[in-house]
């Protein structure tokens, strides 16, 4: 019988490196924000409507104090900071909780500061809210399609091409068979096949993956394009007069205050987004099938030997995500507007693709980040309406700079699936 192995003591054991990245970020943040939007906020008070007139019962409006409430948020912000550099000093990580309360704080805190310094230092935060959702739907459809790829080890640059294609075929097929619905159909068939061309050249041929999706969305657009100026322009009435979807209103529960109209005021496509949210999410992490996905993506070798198909799992994986883009594309000419035009979707595919990463590969977490992009889109738009003092170039560009912070600085360390990206060619 062997002796036990020896253990150190444990003043004796080597301490795991830990990055200062978050604390330190978090610190200049926080700061930053405790004077700009506290010591140097506007006067006024910034009042947020939380009713709508269909609403089941009114709620008072919510009136904040602009400076006041700028320095309470900031000193929470810097208090966070103060214990995400404890942990750090303590060689521990960051709780996960800590970047999201933070960036809860920071939120509001910049919502109280351009609200207060506007012309009309009044919003609705139940508008606010709902059209943030709104905005966020083929964001949500475009990172569920990532997730569903990457997990099984295919990086999906082509998102963008995805739901280019899928905004097309709704639009060109809703016009001539005058059915929505039959468009929604057509919408997932075309971004199907645009990842058929991504998985075979990526999965069969080995083709580098991500100069295959950077290929398929130059050529999605440029089809798409010439289609639009040949096809579509030519006869608008016939070929670019979708309709739109119908909003199903579910009578009572939506007109509960803010949630109402979020949960139980969309069209079929907003409840499309729910039910594909939860079933990926189920699929991924509570099922057999998912067990094997992630098996792929992690190790495929290992999944090999087990007698898991890798290379069909792939291929399933890349198509079923192509065709949740593909509705998610339709957002755009059977919800948002009922027509398209040339490079409708906006590059939205690539905000998606870091949504993915922000969420880190999980479909609930990837939600949340393509509601915080949603709403980041939604507000650059409201705050130019009421006259805030930023520039409205500023408000452009927020979306893209809330992505950049997002994938650069507040996900932190975020691992992806070990086999991501690299091809597996059989013995």
């Amino acid at each position: 019988m062997s002796a036990p192995a020896p253990t150190l003591p444990t003043k004796m054991r080597p301490l795991a490196p830990v990055s200062f990245k978050t604390p330190i970020m978090l610190s200049v943040v926080g700061l930053l924000s405790l004077v700009f939007f506290g010591f140097a906020g506007s006067d006024q008070s910034a009042t947020f409507g939380i009713s709508t007139g269909g609403d089941v019962f009114m709620l008072p409006d919510l009136v904040m104090p602009g400076i006041a409430t700028g320095i309470v948020l900031g000193l929470g912000m810097c208090v966070l900071a103060g214990y995400s550099i404890f942990m750090a000093r303590e060689r521990r990580p960051t709780p996960g909780w800590v970047p999201m309360v933070f960036a809860a704080l920071f939120i509001f805190s910049f919502l109280v500061w351009v609200v207060s310094g506007a012309r009309t230092p009044q919003i609705s935060l139940a508008g606010l809210i709902a059209g943030s959702v709104t905005l966020a739907v083929p964001l949500v459809f475009g990172s569920l399609s990532g997730v569903l790829c990457e997990r099984a080890g295919v990086v999906n640059i082509a998102i963008e091409g995805q739901l280019l294609g899928g905004a097309f075929s709704a639009a060109i097929i809703a016009s001539v068979t005058g059915n929505p619905m039959l468009g929604l159909l057509a919408a997932a068939a075309a971004g199907a096949l645009v990842s058929v061309v991504l998985a075979i050249f990526t999965i069969k041929y080995v083709v580098n993956q991500i100069i295959v999706g950077v290929v398929l969305n130059v050529l999605v657009s440029g089809i798409t394009g010439f289609l639009f100026t040949t096809v579509m322009q030519e006869d608008p009435e016939l070929y670019n007069s979708p309709g739109r979807l119908p909003v199903i209103d579910i009578p009572g529960l939506s007109a509960i205050p803010i949630i109402g109209p979020i949960l139980f005021r969309q069209s079929i496509v907003g409840y499309l987004m729910y039910i594909a949210v939860a079933a990926v999410w189920i699929g991924l992490f509570k099922t057999r099938w998912g067990l094997r996905v992630r098996a792929v993506g992690e190790h495929p070798l290992a999944a090999d030997t087990l007698g898991i198909k890798v290379n069909a799992t792939r291929f399933t994986n890349v198509v079923m995500g192509g065709a949740i883009a593909g509705i998610g594309g339709s957002f755009f000419t059977l919800v948002a507007i009922d027509s398209f035009t040339k490079e409708i979707s906006g590059g939205r595919g690539f905000i998606a693709l870091a949504a993915v990463i922000f969420g880190r590969w999980n479909p609930i977490g990837a939600f949340f980040a393509a509601l915080l992009f949603g709403f980041a889109d939604n507000l650059q738009s409201i705050l130019t309406i009421i006259g805030t003092p930023v520039p409205s170039q500023f408000m452009a560009m927020l979306p893209y700079v809330v992505t950049i912070f997002a994938v650069a600085g507040l996900v932190g360390k975020s691992r992806a699936p070990a086999a991501v990206g690299e091809p597996y060619v059989k013995g």
